[in-house]
């Protein structure tokens, strides 16, 4: 199973990741700084969110869980007053 969010796809993704050693930002050192590839994995939960009417166990990222619940809070009808 892909490390993935089921509701929006986001996914993993690669990148750099540099160490900064003393001189280097200023410019004191011909060479530059180290370089490795990281990972960076997006927030992901197992989470029973309303899809399609029903309750669905799903692997969502937490801006997703986050967008859900808010859309669901702001549909629900509020108490007259």
């Amino acid at each position: 199973m892909a490390y993935r969010c089921d509701i929006c796809g986001k996914k993993s993704s690669s990148g750099r990741q540099h160490t900064h050693h003393t001189g280097v930002a200023g410019g004191q050192w011909k060479k530059r700084a180290q370089t490795t590839i990281r990972g960076f994995k997006p927030n992901l939960h197992w989470v029973s969110l309303p899809m399609g009417g029903a309750l669905t166990r799903v692997r969502a990222c937490a801006k997703c869980i986050k967008r859900v619940r808010f859309d669901q809070k702001a549909s629900a009808p509020t108490a007259a007053q």
